[in-house]
């Protein structure tokens, strides 16, 4: 039985996931959500009725939460890019920064985007305010964390690059990332450029229409 991957290619969690599979050439068959394919919709909806993307189903086993995705195809189909180090010392140092792109770059980022889709009252811009502050001061921190780096991590690939670069990607369009930050834009370039990440960005183009603060020309 094929991996079965419940996605959408607009979706930054659901990159963080295909990025991982199209590394290593994992084949999967790709579900995707949207109104064309109501019967994955519905399935979806019964494997995890949160209605939370993506969702992995592999052998009658349903695996939740991107992170623990990557976790599972690196131990279970383990391919030519290892993406959890088998060394304790440095998988920590991958596993806190997918933990830090997630919670401070990715969770500031859709405060964003999820503020743009309100109206009204239901609009919260001292909320917004403070996920700036935050995609700021992380911002910071990440230019000097990665400074001598090629990757998130070190000098390999891996989880933290899957979860950094939807993460910068959608972040650079709501808080463009400045120019005084240069090591952490030429990591968001150098990221966005490799085969794995660029496939994805590809397939979200024909979606770009609808991100609510509008897509820049660029990217």
């Amino acid at each position: 039985m094929t991996i079965q991957l419940f996605a959408h290619p607009f979706s930054s969690y659901c990159w963080k996931a295909l990025i991982a599979l199209y590394e290593n050439g994992t084949p999967f068959d790709y579900r995707p959500l949207d109104p064309d394919h109501p019967d994955n919709g519905s399935e979806w909806a019964t494997l995890w009725p949160l209605r939370k993307m993506p969702v992995l189903v592999d052998e009658g086993q349903t695996i939740l939460e991107t992170s623990v995705i990557i976790e599972y195809l690196d131990g279970t189909y383990p391919g030519p890019a290892r993406l959890i180090p088998a060394d304790p010392a440095a998988a920590i140092e991958v596993r806190m920064l997918d933990r830090i792109f997630d919670n401070y770059v990715m969770t500031p980022m859709m405060k964003h985007v999820s503020d743009a889709m309100r109206v009204g009252d239901a609009k919260d811009p001292s909320g917004v305010a403070d996920a700036g502050v935050m995609l700021d001061g992380i911002y910071a921190w990440l230019d000097s964390r990665l400074a001598g780096r090629a990757w998130a991590a070190g000098d390999t690939f891996g989880l933290a690059d899957c979860a950094g670069a939807p993460a910068l990607f959608y972040a650079d369009w709501v808080r463009p990332i400045s120019a005084e930050h240069g090591v952490l834009r030429d990591y968001r370039a150098r990221v966005l450029a490799r085969p794995s990440v660029a496939r994805a960005v590809e397939e979200a183009r024909p979606y770009r229409a609808f991100f609510p603060l509008g897509a820049p020309d660029r990217d």
